[in-house]
């Protein structure tokens, strides 16, 4: 898979979560994280991140939105549920993305949200929880981004694609029992 991404939380007040979304991002092979203004001490993130994901991917601590360094042409994809915001199922990935969440019983600021090149929401009738929502951000970024092959119309069956192509026919020679 060709690019990077990194995920970050905004304000974020709950060690859990955090530590939650280290490992996760850790998982599904980020190649960094960051906070924006954590209510939280490093340390104590560390206490729900079993995978030691602190110590195997970069972890950035911005004081603010204005301090917050990104790599050059990265793009911010803020993770906010509002109703201008693009469905998740219908955006495309940037190569290059960091993606942002808020936290917990609030949303990106208003700062924040200026910045984001992107917003994008999971359509859901109501917001989960920063940890599984972060989890579904990169689990369909690994899925659109080409990782793996289509999914089949029926289990063993052909694809998608295949199945929507005109069907070539085949004559086989069909033996019967002699009695």
């Amino acid at each position: 898979m060709r690019g990077y991404f990194g995920i970050g939380v905004e304000g974020i007040s709950k060690e859990q979560n955090v530590g939650t979304i280290a490992r996760t991002a850790h998982s599904f092979g980020a190649n960094f994280f960051f906070t924006i203004a954590p209510s939280v001490d490093v340390n104590m993130m560390r206490i729900s991140d079993t995978s030691d994901a602190f110590d195997h991917l970069p972890y950035y601590e911005y004081e603010s939105v204005e301090g917050m360094d990104l790599p050059d042409k990265c793009s911010l994809v803020g993770v906010e549920f509002m109703a201008d915001s693009i469905d998740l199922p219908s955006f495309r990935h940037p190569q290059r993305a960091a993606y942002v969440l808020g936290p917990e019983m609030g949303h990106l600021s208003p700062e924040l949200q200026e910045r984001c090149d992107h917003i994008i929401k999971i359509p859901m009738k109501f917001c989960v929880n920063v940890g599984v929502a972060g989890a579904l951000v990169m689990y369909d970024r690994l899925l659109s981004m080409g990782r793996f092959a289509d999914r089949p119309v029926k289990a063993g069956g052909p694809t998608e694609r295949a199945a929507s192509k005109p069907a070539t026919t085949v004559r086989r020679k069909v033996r019967t029992k002699k009695n």
